[in-house]
């Protein structure tokens, strides 16, 4: 295999297998385990939250650095084949600023600095925005992905 394509390779895993932990993991947070704390002692359910929250916090810090690295690799890679492709561009521009806002609005919720204390106390909303956010990007990958390259125009259809 030559070296390239093991590169390519290794860096779309980890973006989607990125992808697959830390979405899936706020999904089970937003529609198992919140609902099912909610019979818990307020106490027990404040310990449980933060144990969570602790183990959490390294997927997402680890994870944010893993979409990072491999999302701009992927698309240094794509950009020679999608050279004047105005949509592609355009799709993975809002793909990149939903993801800078998803990285700010997980790590506001596994953080600990007092100025987004009000986020965290209305944790349930940002969840959704999250998965709301993460649908979206899902949406956007998939049809820049399945789209393709557009074919460039030959000399023959341009002339005409």
């Amino acid at each position: 295999m030559e070296l390239q394509l093991f590169i390519d390779t290794v860096s779309r895993v980890t973006h989607v297998s990125t992808a697959i932990a830390l979405v899936g993991g706020t999904v089970f947070v937003l529609f198992v385990l919140i609902p099912a704390t909610s019979t818990l002692l307020d106490t027990e359910e404040k310990t449980l939250r933060a144990n969570v929250q602790q183990r959490w916090k390294r997927f997402v810090h680890v994870g944010i650095f893993l979409f990072i690295v491999s999302g701009f690799y992927n698309f240094i890679a794509a950009l020679p084949s999608h050279k004047g492709d105005g949509l592609y561009h355009a799709l993975i521009g809002t793909k990149i600023i939903l993801a800078f806002a998803m990285f700010f609005i997980a790590s506001v919720l596994v953080g600990r600095s007092s100025a987004f204390h009000t986020m965290r106390q209305n944790r349930v909303f940002w969840l959704r925005i999250l998965v709301l956010l993460a649908f979206s990007i899902v949406v956007i990958s998939g049809f820049a992905k399945v789209r393709g390259t557009p074919q460039k125009p030959v000399a023959a259809e341009i002339a005409h």
